[in-house]
Order: C-alpha cells, then sequence, then structure tokens
C-alpha cells in the first residue's frame, strides 16, 4: 500500500499529517506544537528485542516520553508496556498494532524503529515524510535500493535519522581509528574484520504451522513474499532468511565494517568477492550462510571479512573485532577496546606497544542522547543515515557476491554493478501488494 492511497482512507487531513512536513523546523518549534511539556514524545515500532533495548534506554533521559507503542504480537505489545509503565511510571497511551497509526499520531516527535530488516525502509520514509525525527535499527535496510532511497528521503524532508549503530558514539573506537589516520602503524596493507558467533547455532527443520494467537502474521511479513508461517523465519531467527535480513554478515558487519571504513578513510570498493555457504549446518532451515568469507578490493589494501556460526574462537582469541595490519605494527579494536603490538623485525620493535585502552561501555546510551541533542541543533547525528547506507550496503555487497558465487565490480557514483543483470536485480526491493516502494 503506497503513502498516498492510506493518507486517503485515514482520518488525518493534509495538513495535520503534513504532507509539507517541518521541513529543518527547530526543536523548539515542533515542542511548540506537540509537546508544551518539553518532553520529546517518542514511539517505538518493533517491541520484542533490541526495540526495547533502544526505548529502555530513551527512558533513562528525562526528558523523554513514550507515548505509543506499536507490534503485531499481543504478548510483546502487552508486556513492553507494562514494562514501559513500571519504568516511568506512566501508563503508554496508545498500543498499536498497525505502525500506520504511529505515523497518524501528531503527538509523536521521534519514532524509533526495532523491526525486522525488511520493515526498516517503509516506517522511516513515512515518519519522515510525517515530519518526524527517526531512529532505526542497523543494518538500515534489506537491499541496496531500500537504503539509498531512505537516505534520499531523510535529505529531502530534512529529518534527523540516526541508525543504531552505537559503536558511533563509544569513544574508544573513534580514538583507534583517529590513531590509525594519523598514521600510527604505518602503511596500512589488510584489514581483517571477523564475527565468530557460537551464540548463533543450528536451526533444525520445523514444520510450518498456524501463526501463535494474538500475532497479526501478515502485516509481520508486510512487504516480502507470502509465505506460511513458521516459527523458525519468526522473530529472532528472521535474521537468516533472504526475504527478511542478510543473515550474520548484515547482522555483525554493520557494527564491525562500519569501522574497517572509518578506520581507512575509504568508501566502498570497486570490486567484491565473498564465498561461502552453509558448512557448519547443511540441512538445517536457515538460508544464510552459516560460513563466509569476503574480500573488498581496494587499490593498495584489501579488506576481508570472515563470520562463522557455532564457533567462538576467532582471531586474537576473540569473538569479533578487526585487525589493522600495518608496516610498522597491528591494531586490534573491539568493543571492549583497542590496542596495537609491534611488528617485530630481528630483535628490532619498529614501534612501541600501545597498551590495551579500555571502552567506556556507555555507547548506546551516549548513542541515544547524541540523537535527543540533533532533535534540538537539527544537526547530523554521529551515526547519521548516510553513514548507516554505507555499510549496510557494504555487507549487501558481500551477500549478493556470495548468492551468485563470483566477482562483483561495483560503481558507486551510479549506485550500480558494472554490466551484471544479475547483481543489479538483487540489489533492488521486490514489495507483495498492496504495500509499494515509496516514490520520491
Amino acid at each position: 500500500m503506497n503513502r498516498r492511497n492510506f493518507l486517503g482512507k485515514s482520518a488525518l487531513s493534509v495538513a495535520g499529517l503534513g504532507l509539507a512536513p517541518l521541513i529543518g523546523g527547530s526543536y523548539s518549534s515542533i515542542l511548540g506544537n506537540t509537546a508544551p511539556s518539553n518532553k520529546v514524545k517518542v514511539a517505538l515500532i518493533g517491541c520484542r528485542s533490541m526495540g526495547w533495548s533502544n526505548l529502555n534506554t530513551f527512558l533513562q533521559y528525562p526528558e523523554v516520553e513514550c507515548v505509543a507503542l506499536c507490534d503485531i504480537d499481543d504478548e510483546w505489545l502487552n508486556k513492553r508496556a507494562a514494562d514501559v509503565e513500571k519504568k516511568s511510571g506512566k501508563k503508554v497511551p496508545h498500543l498499536y498494532k498497525d505502525w500506520r497509526k504511529v505515523i497518524d499520531n501528531k503527538d509523536i516527535d521521534a519514532v524509533i524503529i526495532g523491526t525486522p530488516d525488511h520493515w526498516h525502509c517503509l516506517p522511516m520514509i513515512w515518519a519522515a515524510q510525517a515530519g518526524k525525527d527517526v531512529y532505526v535499527e542497523k543494518p538500515l535496510s534489506n537491499t541496496i535500493e531500500e537504503c539509498n532511497l531512505m537516505v534520499t528521503a531523510a535529505r529531502k524532508y530534512d529529518r534527523v535519522v540516526q541508525v543504531g549503530q552505537w559503536q558511533r558514539s563509544d569513544p574508544h573506537w573513534d580514538e583507534a581509528a583517529n590513531y590509525l589516520k594519523a598514521g600510527g602503524i604505518g602503511r596500512i596493507r589488510t584489514v581483517k574484520v571477523w564475527a565468530y558467533q557460537d551464540g548463533k547455532p543450528t536451526l533444525p527443520k520445523k514444520p510450518d504451522s498456524l501463526p501463535p494467537a494474538g500475532v497479526d502474521y501478515d502485516m509481520w511479513l508486510g512487504p516480502a513474499p507470502k509465505r506460511p508461517f513458521n516459527e523458525y523465519r519468526f522473530h529472532y531467527n528472521f535474521r537468516f532468511f533472504w526475504d527478511y535480513a542478510g543473515g550474520l554478515m548484515s547482522d555483525w558487519g554493520v557494527h564491525l565494517l562500519d569501522y574497517a571504513l572509518e578506520g581507512m578513510n575509504v568508501g566502498l570498493p570497486s570490486r567484491v568477492f565473498s564465498g561461502g555457504g552453509k558448512f557448519a549446518y547443511p540441512d538445517d532451515a536457515m538460508e544464510t550462510p552459516d560460513t563466509l568469507m569476503a574480500t573488498y578490493a581496494y587499490p593498495d589494501f584489501n579488506i576481508i571479512w570472515d563470520h562463522a556460526c557455532g564457533i567462538n574462537h576467532g582471531p586474537f582469541d576473540k569473538k569479533e573485532g578487526l585487525a589493522f595490519y600495518g608496516e610498522n605494527g597491528t591494531l586490534v579494536l573491539t568493543r571492549a577496546g583497542w590496542e596495537v603490538m609491534p611488528v617485530i623485525a630481528g630483535k628490532e620493535a619498529r614501534m612501541e606497544a600501545v597498551p590495551f585502552k579500555k571502552g567506556e561501555g556507555k555507547g548506546l546510551y551516549n548513542h541515544v542522547g547524541n540523537f535527543l541533542n540533533c532533535i534540538k541543533s537539527r544537526e547530523l547525528p554521529a551515526a547519521d543515515i548516510a553513514i548507516g547506507a554505507r555499510v549496510a550496503n557494504m555487507s549487501h555487497l558481500a551477500n549478493i557476491s556470495s548468492r551468485l558465487q563470483r566477482e562483483l565490480h561495483w560503481d558507486d557514483r551510479s549506485q550500480q554493478f558494472i554490466n551484471d543483470a544479475e547483481a543489479n536485480a538483487l540489489a533492488k526491493a521486490y514489495y507483495r501488494a498492496p504495500w509499494e516502494l515509496p516514490k520520491l
């Protein structure tokens, strides 16, 4: 269903929903119309997991008030309503099962989108069109086409959009990136990025069934293809099926590859080759690779991604992280902190070691605070939508290469694969009627 049809059927007037939204309006002007108490009125779409982690963090800021919750599952909608009341001492005024009612609500200043990946694009764009700022979970969306369209919408409607790559607000990540940019380890030839996740086990095949009571499964599917309900395609495990997400590559990849790009101060590569498959669990229900290695080729260095489900002993005995291999030393960066190990040539170290520098560990809290500050200042947030789109597309490049099992050539200017109709087809979004990809 496109936005125009919905608006025609809704109770909102054209002026009420803001087909001419508050473009560039100051935070004080928004509050003057919608929140005389000087509260930032937020709504959460997608309440079960990371969406709740986000809202729970928002509620640590006294200026935030949750005025609406939306989820297709009554169990989680009601549970989170009780959780918000317990935390804030106030009942949530509005509980919805259709996210479009959140867009309807003129009292809402900002929307948190914690849905599966395939449901990020439409709510974000409609919220932006309605003059609402958006905090959207990573990865930004499930296709390259959607990611690029979301950036266009954020700029067209002048909205603050923060992507949930909260490491952008955890100071030690930028400390490490700035150290690299200053030449701390010399010329870098290889960046290795990995996620070895023993917490993502096999998914034994299960028969299809009826959806649980209280679940609006057709709305959960939304623009994705119509399929029978299956427990292992639902809730957390959606991320291992192409209709809804991109597997471990887009789940962990966007966090870590973001700082491979930042540390090397580069954009997307011109060449990528990715190989992998279901090597650990060949007969389970998962569609996305449980094992994958991708090489992103740049003129004078490579970025290498490596992931594995069911294994926890990654490089440097760390489950996930990045290693920048320079001529003088190796910088290892994780959520815990960073350090530099010098290259030993003969008996001489080429540089002094940098002892482990522990991270602050308040990334999500800082990230939410940054978003709230940017609502007021109208500045770009730490993980602005363009940053989220870049690294989401980085993960899509590897997934598309893996699915086609061959090297791909990418033209970043045109946002197209070069002379490759198959790859370009996989970069597009295909929506199930009556849902339609917005035209901006």
